[in-house]
């Protein structure tokens, strides 16, 4: 993994792949990419990828810590997945 910036057709493809059945997964990765679209690393999207991996429901849950990373998948409980995740819940 890298902290190179993603390319845009990285970013294409990586906002194309967030895309999500549950409104409310939708709401919170949409603001993520308007908040760190210009910033993202391919570490960020490696680490957001992996998360995408959920269903919607696990990712809604991790989103509002309703449940940790390690009760719903303990591979994802690693450094560059924590930081992700911090970013999609920073609050407006």
């Amino acid at each position: 993994m890298t902290d190179e910036k993603i390319d845009e057709r990285g970013l294409s493809k990586l906002q194309w792949r967030c895309r999500r059945g549950l409104l409310e997964n939708d709401l919170f990765i949409e603001r993520f990419f308007r908040r760190h679209s210009d910033t993202l690393t391919v570490r960020h999207a490696d680490a957001l990828s992996a998360l995408m991996d959920l269903s919607d429901n696990d990712l809604l849950d991790v989103h509002l810590a309703r449940k940790t990373l390690s009760q719903v998948d303990a591979a994802l409980d690693r450094a560059d997945v924590h930081e992700v995740l911090k970013m999609l819940r920073e609050p407006l």
